[in-house]
């Protein structure tokens, strides 16, 4: 009897990553970059789901991978409309809104795509998606801004957040649904939620508005300066937005979005490498404590997971200012392929019910 699969698609701006699972166990991955050149003759973002999806039967097939076996294909979620955490099934109306963009265009936004396309050439097989990063559980009072014009909003780093907040629940032996976790997703983008009994009801906004400064990201800046920026003639929206969104953080400190690089000047004795590295750890603190209110102190544990958490002196900066609100525990790294991959297998194994998204 042949093993049932289960393909994983993460696009991202300049590649496709895809992770083949059976049994719970990988079997392959790659990941497969896609030159400019490749790119550029495509209006849209969306406009690229054909030619990624053949290049992706090119290395399933390459692999000797059985792709009439592959049962599950669950995309990385895009920028659809906020929805409450799940593992959706690509129906109609989903593919409308990756196609246009609910709420920006991005490469996440082909995974679902992808997913369809590929499962419609493979009998039997289904599409999903999976804890988009506009996952929204957010309590009514957490969306207030302080001026109705500005709603406070969900995006975040929903699919490892919850993978490790479920992870971390299974190895304490008690339901994620029992318990109170504030969760700091450490990368490129920092988020920090508050999980209360399976629901994220409060988080920062990650992709660009809120929280502490990242590699890459400025986090909240003083609103007077920032309006007062805005408005000097020196900058147009662009210049405006990067400073905010890719050019922030550790970028714009220091010149690098490597948080192993900034370690190792701090190591060698750069004091202002070691200020920036400790003053991102503060926020993160910072946020982490805020987060802890949310739950009126009732905090089981506080995770402190992706890339950065490999980095010892910056996490035992972050647990030395939080550890009196509860245990601190480190999962490194985020392993988003086998994330989406177990969501994919629980709906397969009959243990989660997919949603439909409308």
């Amino acid at each position: 009897m042949k093993e049932d699969l289960i393909l994983a698609i993460n696009p991202g701006s300049t590649s496709t990553k895809i992770a083949v699972f059976g049994n719970k166990k990988e079997v392959f991955l790659k990941t497969i970059r896609h030159s400019a050149e490749q790119l550029q003759n495509f209006k849209k973002i969306t406009d690229q789901y054909g030619f990624r999806k053949q290049i992706i039967m090119e290395e399933l097939e390459g692999a000797s991978i059985e792709v009439k076996n592959i049962k599950v294909i669950v995309g990385r979620g895009g920028l659809v409309k906020p929805i409450p955490s799940g593992v959706y099934r690509v129906n109609k109306r989903l593919m409308e809104d990756l196609k246009i963009g609910f709420l920006g265009q991005h490469a996440s936004n082909l995974g679902g795509l992808i997913a369809q396309d590929l499962a419609e050439s493979i009998p039997g097989a289904s599409a999903y998606i999976a804890d988009p990063v506009v996952v929204d559980e957010l309590n009514d009072i957490a969306r207030i801004s302080g001026h109705p014009e500005f709603e406070r909003v969900s995006i975040f780093h929903a699919l490892n957040q919850k993978a490790i907040a479920r992870q971390h629940a299974k190895s304490v032996s008690v339901s994620y649904e029992d318990m109170n976790l504030v969760v700091a997703h450490l990368g490129g983008g920092i988020s920090v939620g508050a999980h209360c009994k399976g629901r994220v009801i409060d988080v920062n906004q990650a992709l660009d508005g809120e929280g502490p400064f990242s590699p890459e990201r400025s986090g909240t800046l003083p609103a007077g300066a920032l309006v007062a920026m805005c408005f000097s003639g020196k900058y147009s929206e662009e210049e405006i937005r990067d400073k905010i969104t890719g050019k922030g953080g550790l970028v714009a400190y220091l010149g690098t979005n490597d948080a192993y690089e900034v370690e190792k000047r701090a190591r060698a004795g750069d004091q202002k490498a070691k200020l920036i590295q400790d003053a991102m750890a503060y926020q993160v603190a910072k946020e982490i404590g805020a987060m802890s209110t949310v739950l009126k102190g009732e905090v089981d544990a506080i995770l402190l997971t992706g890339g950065i958490a490999y980095g010892k002196p910056f996490v035992e900066a972050v647990s030395e200012r939080v550890r009196h609100l509860g245990p601190v525990y480190v999962y490194p790294g985020e392993d988003e392929m086998r994330a989406l991959a177990m969501n994919g297998l629980m709906v397969f194994n009959g243990d989660i019910e997919a949603m439909e998204y409308e």
